[in-house]
């Protein structure tokens, strides 16, 4: 019993019985959560082998490079180049060594090789910073085919990276740290707000707030990789574009999968953009060094497209950058129609059923 000071006594709620560890076993073990930690499981293991698989074993495939060679040699250089074993050279002749510098600075081709019809040593002309390691990679076959040819070749690196940036990878980490912003911001509104918005004014507010988000995010990464570390510097307003556009992609196609999928979604995200994309983006090794798979996929996600772009505004003056910004473009309207489409079709469908 106990006694209100208000009023006379009243019974006290009887305590919960206390319940056994299997029924709370099942409570926190339920087949749903069961489920997602299966998949959870398998994006880990997906992790491993899309990393591993793409970075274990690199092999040079399809390198494009000019010979700039009289024109008495020149097939025979160019010939002898595309016949290696394992085609790791795509050679293709080209007039003058301005021509072939031309070639590499709009990213036509990796790397030249300039023969000297007068001596011995020939010269391998290379842009380090659309890649260092095609440009290691290239050098050594060079060096193997002019020590075969009883030659030898300097390399000279006519675009190297900038002093800020190292090996460069900056223009990747930057991009990575776009794609993350953009699907973790889309991830916690999500949270927030129920995985499935309630319906399409929801679904528009929240990328209208996510579209702000990768504004702000671009700026911060431009200013951050420019003014502030000195990486990648003298094309700001660029960058800051770039990264607006990108956050935005990963952002919407991130809200797109929700209002399909729900929480799965999110896992999806990860599997496309993490799992997928960041061993086939060009960082560490490109495209031309990946397996198969990966060299297939890589051009066509965010984090390769978004690696390309920012690389060759920063370095070649915007060559080349058409489809990387296409693909980009279409991830962020695709994502942004996929979205309000299917939260509006949802809505109608939910009112259907409660009307029957």
């Amino acid at each position: 019993m106990t006694f209100s000071p208000s009023g006379p006594a009243q019974d006290s709620p009887p305590a919960s019985a206390p319940r056994g560890f299997s029924a709370e076993l099942r409570d926190a073990l339920n087949l749903r959560g069961l489920l997602l930690i299966v998949g959870v499981f398998a994006l880990q293991l997906g992790f491993v082998l899309s990393y591993i698989g793409a970075f274990h074993a690199p092999e040079p495939h399809h390198i494009p490079v000019a010979v700039v060679a009289p024109a008495q040699v020149s097939g025979q250089v160019v010939k002898q180049l595309n016949a290696l074993d394992g085609d790791p050279i795509d050679a293709r002749a080209a007039t003058t060594e301005h021509w072939a510098r031309a070639l590499i600075l709009d990213r036509t081709v990796d790397a030249a090789i300039l023969v000297d019809p007068k001596g011995a040593t020939d010269t391998l002309l290379v842009a380090s910073a659309g890649g260092p390691a095609v440009s290691s990679t290239a050098q050594q076959i060079a060096r193997t085919i002019e020590t075969d040819r009883h030659r030898q070749v300097t390399i000279t690196d006519i675009r190297p990276p900038a002093a800020g940036d190292g090996r460069g990878m900056s223009s990747f980490y930057l991009v990575v740290g776009w794609i993350v912003g953009g699907y973790m911001a889309a991830t916690i509104l999500g949270m927030a707000g129920g995985a499935r918005p309630a319906n399409r004014h929801r679904t528009v507010i929240r990328l209208g707030s996510l579209a702000l988000y990768a504004i702000a995010s671009g700026l911060g990464g431009a200013v951050i990789a420019g003014p502030l570390l000195g990486a990648l510097e003298g094309h700001f307003a660029g960058l800051w574009a770039l990264g607006a556009l990108i956050v935005f992609a990963s952002a919407a196609t991130t809200v797109a999968f929700q209002v399909l999928w729900g929480v799965i979604g999110i896992g999806v995200t990860v599997l496309l953009f993490v799992v997928l994309g960041n061993p086939s983006a060009g960082g560490a090794y490109p495209s031309v060094l990946l397996p198969p798979f990966w060299r297939a996929v890589g051009a066509w996600l965010p984090p390769g497209a978004g690696t390309t772009a920012v690389r060759n505004t920063v370095y070649f003056s915007g060559s080349a950058i058409a489809q990387p910004l296409w693909v980009l473009g279409g991830y962020a309207v695709l994502g942004t129609a996929v979205a309000v489409t299917a939260s509006t079709l949802r809505l109608r469908r939910d009112q259907l059923l409660a009307d029957a």
